[in-house]
């Protein structure tokens, strides 16, 4: 897809969230990466949502999707999805509907989900060989609930259930390499701020069928502390600064998709965040900072090696 094509495709359609987007939190990195999948999935689709941030877009009988919409509890999205293909299947099977008929079966969830109480639900799912597309919008926190600590939340940065001195002690979870241990049929890291990467990856998923999953960084100005306004930039940085990288994976084979060249300092990327701000004053901390730079230098020189 070029990005001609691609502007064209989001004219169209972007109306068809921004109207139930009112009910989300403005500048929502994770709406914003959403906004172009569903411009590609379209109609013919079953989005199973887990509790989560996304919940907020559907206000009972009413969703933004012209297609359906299950909601289910934060971990069993998975076991939904499998519910909603199986019946699908039966349909096809007894001719009750046509192939044209059929819908895709997509799996909405927040960190939260994916990362921690839904993530034994999706390895069986995955192990099942479970044709579904797994959407993951990645803020890096709990964010419907106040934004406190996730599988997702990175080295240094505050929550609301961690207030230390040097921010949050632990490591991201690499959910990546959790779904390509698993040999699924494809798994992509994305960015609403680099829409022609995503769109791409979107395309590719829905020519392949068994378990996908696309994990969409979703800078959230609420949980993060930034300006609304700034939440592509905010996107974009965290590319170029080598803290999220685009890649992808097809049957195992890993791709960057687009290389950061020469990457910004990660400094550049914190600095526009309040969550990192206790790293910078009342004085720096050197430490943290430091490590979180020489993890984001060791996983590229492994790559460049």
């Amino acid at each position: 897809m070029n990005e001609t094509h691609f502007h064209s495709i989001k004219d169209l359609s972007t109306h068809h969230l921004l109207g139930a987007g009112t009910a989300m939190c403005a500048g929502c990195g994770g709406l914003e990466a959403l906004q172009v999948i569903y411009d590609i999935l379209g109609e013919k689709t079953v989005f199973i949502n887990a509790a989560g941030c996304m919940t907020l877009l559907s206000v009972y009988p009413y969703t933004p999707f012209r297609g359906s919409w299950l909601y289910t509890a934060m971990a069993s999205a998975p076991a939904g999805a499998q519910g909603v293909r199986d019946a699908l299947d039966i349909l096809l099977e007894k001719q009750l509907i046509g192939t044209d008929e059929d819908l895709q079966t997509v799996v909405l969830t927040g960190d939260g989900s994916a990362y921690g109480m839904g993530l034994s639900a999706t390895s069986a799912a995955i192990e099942r060989g479970l044709d579904f597309l797994y959407i993951c919008y990645d803020n890096e926190g709990y964010g419907n609930t106040g934004h406190q600590s996730s599988g997702a939340t990175p080295h240094g940065a505050r929550t609301a259930t961690c207030r230390t001195v040097h921010g949050f002690s632990g490591d991201k979870k690499d959910l990546f390499a959790i779904w390509a241990a698993h040999r699924p049929a494809y798994v992509a890291t994305v960015a609403g701020a680099e829409p022609v990467d995503l769109a791409r990856k979107v395309e590719k998923a829905c020519r392949l069928k068994g378990p996908r999953l696309l994990i969409a960084l979703a800078p959230c100005p609420t949980g993060w502390g930034y300006d609304p306004q700034e939440t592509v930039q905010v996107g974009k940085l965290a590319v170029a600064c080598g803290l999220w990288p685009l890649k992808e994976a097809v049957q195992g084979k890993i791709v960057h998709t687009k290389p950061p060249g020469k990457r910004l300092p990660v400094e550049t990327y914190l600095k526009t965040q309040d969550r990192f701000a206790h790293l910078f004053e009342p004085q720096r901390d050197e430490q943290t900072l430091h490590e979180i730079q020489e993890r984001v230098d060791i996983y590229w020189r492994e790559w460049e090696e």
